[in-house]
């Protein structure tokens, strides 16, 4: 009664039940992977965003590759702003998901170097090739507390770094890079401003990263899993659903169904 697994079309069925299953179970580990780096990354902002502020100057220095460890770890710097080398970078979103501009301005520390610090968030300019309003930075000496961030690369952030842009207007924020515009040592990565807040409101700051959501990579994962021991328990279904129909067939003095096509076509050839 199980000899039609020995057809074409079971075998071929078959086979394909025997590469979704592995191919499913795999799929589920990959988001559960997933998941398990977002809780990994939603720990690690906790803790750092927590951490109680240090001077920048020990967490980075010229050249320094900011760790993971020390991503969004609030860092204390004073100095005075250097609003000649201010520039804007393109094609940043605030918290509504307005287009616009992060306000990055040097701070020049007492010793003379420079740490960049992202301001915030102001609307882009109506013409892209124009420099947009920007509040002014504090004149004198300040000390800004903000989290440390990493350089950002292309590789990284998947944002290409144009180039020919309009003056003053970058793609990355990138400390080389304005290490070199600027001519002076600057540390390592760079901070985004937490405080003190902005005068007039205009100027957006980064908002805290988000460390409570998880996102639906578990029930992805679960889901894919389900998926995998659903398709040998539809293999049997189909298998004594298949059995059945051959069996009342063959009680009947009927011929199958496949042997039914085989007639007909047959017939159809023969006139």
């Amino acid at each position: 009664m199980y000899r039609f697994l020995l057809s074409r079309q079971w075998v071929i069925l078959t086979l394909v039940a025997l590469v979704l299953i592995p191919t499913m179970v795999e799929l589920g580990f990959w988001q559960f992977h997933r998941h398990e780096r977002r809780v990994a990354q939603n720990a690690l902002i906790a803790d750092s965003v927590a951490a109680k502020p240090v001077p920048v100057e020990e967490l980075t220095s010229p050249g320094h590759t900011v760790p993971r460890s020390d991503y969004w770890r609030p860092a204390t710097a004073t100095g005075t702003f250097d609003t000649a080398h201010e520039v804007v970078v393109r094609r940043r979103t605030n918290s509504d998901d307005r287009v616009g501009v992060h306000v990055l301005t040097p701070l020049l520390l007492k010793d003379g170097r420079i740490v960049l610090v992202n301001r915030g968030w102001v609307p882009a300019a109506a013409d892209q090739r124009s420099y947009p309003p920007v509040p002014p930075a504090p004149k004198g000496e300040v000390t800004i507390t903000g989290r440390l961030k990493a350089d950002e690369t292309t590789g990284a952030s998947g944002i290409r770094d144009l180039k020919g842009l309009p003056d003053r207007q970058v793609m990355l924020i990138n400390s080389a890079q304005q290490a070199q515009l600027i001519g002076r040592e600057v540390l390592g990565g760079y901070l985004e401003q937490i405080t003190p807040e902005p005068a007039g409101g205009t100027l957006e700051l980064i908002p805290e990263p988000d460390h409570d959501s998880i996102g639906a990579h578990m029930a992805y994962a679960v889901q894919w899993w389900l998926f995998a021991a659903g398709v040998p328990v539809g293999w049997v279904i189909l298998v004594r659903r298949e059995r059945r129909d051959r069996a009342a067939a063959a009680a009947a003095g009927t011929p199958a169904a496949p042997e039914r096509d085989a007639d007909a076509i047959q017939t159809t050839a023969s006139r």
